[in-house]
């Protein structure tokens, strides 16, 4: 009685350890999960695969995905049992040490697929103490995963020689693709291979690859798994004739989809689609020139999914390797439709609004056109669609531009001023004045053709599109807006959709920063979103480039081609070929456009002033004398005219010639007569 109760202590004392021990020490499987990443595009065709820090290639095994051919097959051949014991095989354990006694030799190592599995998770020597750690491991992990759990953690980490680890890394190497369905012959290489890796390398040593191979297959014929006429033929086939690359498409978008993950990441994005563009863009930028790149965003507008995404023309270009639709550049008058859509909320005007395009300072900063004429009194929508300057400088000087750059960051779309981040916008805010990424535009396009929400763009398919979000303007002005921007005119050669059979309808604005240094062109086209931006990578000029000759071309060619491969619905057509509503015009007197211009008193139309000298000068001033709301501004062929020191509008002319003077008073109104200076002595 007493040896009983003694012998029971020391189980109980025994099994207390050996569950301390377990606690204590429990085998590292979270290395298993530590894999390289494989994105794939939405349909689930491989677009990239990267690497761990270490520089190996270990992908994670799903048997599900593995031809069941050849996990039949590795079982007959490492652990017929598997299915059966609990981590270590007590019958091929015996059996092996009886053959080591018998031949004096090791015939047969009597470790199970789960002892391997320990011994890749902790690398030791091959001793007895290593083996009986092996096997306490094994019934470890045996306690922690299921046997398919096991399987798949063994063929995650099995090595394959070099740095590759795992059955699919092998298959992608060597075979150029998953191992979904394997042939006789691969099936016995690869289960060769981690046998002795580095000695049956089929890249390093065909003969050593060929003679594992066909021990493999030789085996599985005793075995009765193959047939004689498959062995032969398995042992005859050709070894891989070479090392396959890993999938590389999709550089930048595939590594902002895989940013914080690992392992197979479906991202959002349309290969074939994106095959395209990266080929769009790779043209248009040698055709423009040396060191220039493009970058193209396409955005499904309704769950704000990156349909397609070129980050750079080519990384072996100037600046390639940046990912530029994530770099902040000028967005030069790609923001005015924003601008104009806050007027419509405030009520403060519509699309048939008159607004005055004429000289008009604010305070020291004077816009001007970008073909530096003015035409007068127009309406909102015709300053939008032609991107006149002065008219979306009044604008945004009534919405206030603090308050829109508080909306554009509460969008998402953050204005960076490059001042430091307490500068205060300005109304150069207009014009591109501030720093933005091609993917904040897209949340803001995006946002336009949903309703005027705002969300964050998804690069994943297991996100999910952002609840709400923010709205950035009512859906009648986002609707007003998209209506406007697609009757702008289209580029040179191309028919309005609203004309062509099967054309996508396009409502799109260019933009071009300040110096030429960005070309933008960005709209809807259908459900899609589409950003462009042609440019150099350091920001250099390039005169003469704008958004609508370097840009403008290229968003039409990416709406074609996003058209042709991810459709339209019917609501996104109804969306962009509606037509505007009558409104009224509005709010005329807010923005400068009034029933009468300042009238000129001095100098009459069609004047000839005589400049002779007087009182010694070698010319005369002339004073200028008008009425109008308020006082007048002055100015000679664009020029402004300084007053005197008596506070008097005095020009004196330095050539003889015709002059065009303008008037313009406080709320922007112009009025213009052409003089004709004389003098002889000139």
């Amino acid at each position: 009685m007493i040896f009983a109760k003694r012998l029971v202590l020391a189980l109980a004392i025994l099994c207390g350890g050996a569950l301390a021990l377990d606690q204590v020490f429990p085998p590292p499987i979270e290395k298993g999960r530590v894999v390289s990443t494989l994105v794939s595009d939405r349909d689930g065709r491989p677009l990239r695969a990267i690497p761990l820090e270490t520089g190996a290639w270990r992908f994670q095994a799903d048997i599900d995905e593995i031809d069941p051919v050849f996990v039949e097959a590795l079982l007959e051949v490492e652990d017929k049992r598997f299915w059966r014991h609990g981590g270590v095989d007590w019958i091929g354990m015996a059996r092996a040490v009886t053959s080591l006694i018998r031949s004096g030799e090791v015939v047969s190592g009597g470790s199970t697929i789960t002892m391997q599995t320990a011994r890749l998770l902790e690398p030791r020597p091959r001793t007895i103490p290593s083996k009986l750690i092996e096997m306490f491991r094994a019934h470890q992990i045996e306690a922690r995963l299921s046997k398919q759990e096991i399987l798949e953690l063994y063929l995650t980490l099995t090595p394959y020689g070099g740095n590759l680890e795992g059955i699919r890394a092998a298959s992608w190497r060597y075979f150029g693709r998953e191992p979904g369905r394997l042939s006789d012959d691969q099936i016995a290489l690869l289960i060769a291979l981690p046998q002795s890796p580095e000695v049956r390398r089929p890249d390093r040593n065909p003969e050593g690859a060929r003679a594992g191979r066909d021990e493999i297959a030789r085996k599985l014929q005793r075995l009765g798994y193959l047939n004689e006429a498959r062995t032969v033929e398995a042992m005859a086939a050709a070894l891989p004739g070479r090392n396959y690359g890993f999938p590389r498409r999709a550089w930048h978008a595939t590594a902002r989809a895989a940013r914080h993950q690992s392992g197979d990441v479906t991202s959002t994005l349309d290969s074939g689609l994106q095959s395209e563009l990266e080929q769009i863009a790779l043209q248009a930028a040698e055709k423009a020139g040396e060191d220039v790149q493009v970058s193209i965003l396409v955005v499904d507008v309704p769950t704000r999914a990156v349909r397609a995404a070129v980050g750079s023309a080519s990384r072996a270009r100037a600046g390639g390797w940046l990912d530029l639709t994530a770099q902040a550049r000028s967005p030069g008058s790609t923001l005015k439709p924003f601008i104009y859509a806050m007027a419509f909320d405030d009520g403060a005007a519509a699309p048939s609004t008159l607004i005055s395009d004429l000289p008009k300072r604010f305070a020291s900063y004077q816009p001007e056109n970008f073909d530096r004429m003015f035409r007068g009194d127009v309406r909102v929508a015709e300053a939008l669609q032609h991107s006149l300057n002065v008219p979306a400088v009044l604008v945004l000087d009534r919405v206030g531009p603090q308050r829109f750059a508080a909306a554009l960051h509460l969008a998402g779309a953050t204005p960076r001023t490059g001042r430091g981040a307490q500068a205060e916008p300005g109304l150069a805010l207009a014009l591109g004045g501030v720093g933005m990424t091609a993917r904040e535009l897209a949340v803001l396009y995006a946002a336009l053709g949903d309703g005027g929400v705002a969300k964050p763009l998804v690069w994943r398919e297991t996100d999910e599109a952002a609840k709400g979000g923010f709205r950035l303007m009512s859906q009648d002005s986002a609707e007003r807006i998209v209506d406007i921007l697609q009757d702008t005119p289209t580029p040179v050669g191309r028919m309005p959709g609203r004309l062509a059979a099967n054309a996508p309808q396009v409502a799109f604005k260019t933009g071009t920063s300040y110096g030429f240094r960005d070309a933008w062109a960005a709209g809807l086209s259908g459900d899609q979103a589409i950003i462009v931006w042609v440019g150099r990578a350091d920001g250099a000029p390039r005169p003469g480039q704008t958004g609508r000759k370097a840009a403008l071309p290229i968003l039409f060619k990416v709406a074609d081609r996003a058209a042709h491969h991810l459709g339209e619905s019917g609501a996104s057509n109804a969306r962009l070929v509606s037509r505007p509503r009558d409104r009224a015009a509005g709010a005329l007197g807010q923005f400068g456009a009034g029933d009468q211009p300042p009238e000129i008193l001095f100098p009459p139309k069609d004047a000839e002033l005589w400049a002779g000298p007087v009182d010694g000068q070698t010319a005369r001033a002339f004073v200028f004398a008008g009425r109008g709301a308020g006082s007048l501004t002055w100015y000679v062929d664009g020029e402004p005219v300084e007053p005197d020191a008596g506070g008097l509008p005095a020009w004196t002319p330095q050539a003889p010639g015709f002059y065009r003077v303008s008037a313009i008073d406080e709320a922007g109104r112009e009025s213009q007569r052409v003089v004709r200076v004389l003098r002889p002595e000139f």
